[in-house]
């Protein structure tokens, strides 16, 4: 049974928000058990809160946004990635901007302020979902599914018209810390030249630069280090999985299969997820999971 983890001390970080450009701040605190993870949005001396859960989603539109109005919090996808990949349930996120820091554009940054404030295992168990049937939700040539394994494992392809992309796929057979940081971690985000003027007509990529993002043109990456993996792509949409899946709240035992996903289809099947409950069975603190949740689960399998 998998233990609940936190932070082991208070840990820092300053940037600019990747779409706003806005500078920002953003502090980890550990946190008991049962409590989750935790936004804290800083405005006028006032902290607002927005539990990391799919009921918060409230864009999907280039990155995955939580809560509204001046307690709204974007493009936490990288940082949750690396908390869900560490195993960390637990912590507070106090952030003074509207917008999680993009530092270099991947999770890296962030599984480098988690080493650094260490963790902390917690007595208690975590909530684990285990998958009993195939849950899928399919949008044109776009699918995505989670069906029943012993473990949590991602297939994912993407396939994009570009000639320094083309398809892509990569298979992870478990998830862990150590594969997260060597495999997925250091992929960054990507984008087009074509795009970023109508993007940054729409409020978007206000903070972008080839310091914190992928950047082609027609043929090719313009960016002069190039890339860190040719399949740095598909690397980077495994990355943004990880973090739009952790809004579950808890561990997944299950094979999800994607085929040219994106935020959006990954919300999708969350929702799906939680509106199929005889498709799997919770194990572990049921009570503790339901915080934040609009649904009702089944009652909790033995451990």
């Amino acid at each position: 049974m998998h233990q609940q983890r936190t932070i082991a001390e208070k840990v820092s970080c300053t940037g600019v928000g990747l779409h706003t450009g806005v500078p920002v701040q953003l502090t980890m605190h550990p946190m008991r058990a049962n409590s989750g993870v935790v936004f804290v949005r800083r405005h006028s001396g006032r902290g607002m809160e927005t539990v990391a859960r799919s009921s918060a989603v409230t864009s999907t539109s280039h990155a995955t946004t939580l809560g509204t109005g001046l307690a709204s919090v974007s493009t936490v996808e990288h940082l949750l990635a690396a908390l869900y990949a560490f195993g960390v349930d637990n912590v507070r996120i106090e952030i003074d901007g509207p917008e999680v820091p993009a530092m270099d554009g991947s999770a890296a940054p962030f599984v480098y302020l988690i080493r650094s404030a260490g963790i902390f295992v917690q007595p208690e168990p975590s909530a684990v979902m285990r998958l009993r049937s195939t849950i899928e939700v399919s949008d044109g040539e776009r699918h995505i599914r989670i069906e029943p394994a012993s473990q949590f494992r991602i297939s994912y392809a993407i396939d994009f018209e570009h000639p320094a992309i083309g398809r892509q796929e990569l298979a992870l057979p478990k998830v862990s810390p150590q594969i997260f940081e060597r495999e997925i971690a250091r992929s960054r985000t990507f984008g087009f030249l074509a795009e970023v003027q109508a993007l940054r007509q729409a409020g978007l990529a206000l903070g972008g630069s080839l310091k914190n993002s992928i950047v082609l043109d027609s043929k090719r990456v313009i960016n002069s280090g190039g890339l860190r993996w040719r399949d740095e792509f598909v690397r980077h949409k495994v990355l943004d999985l990880l973090g739009d899946l952790s809004l579950l709240g808890l561990r997944l035992k299950g094979h999800v299969v994607v085929e040219r996903g994106g935020h959006a289809l990954h919300q999708r099947l969350v929702k799906e997820i939680l509106a199929r409950p005889e498709a799997w069975t919770i194990q572990g603190p049921v009570a503790g999971w339901q915080r934040g949740l609009d649904v009702e689960p089944p009652a909790a399998s033995p451990a």
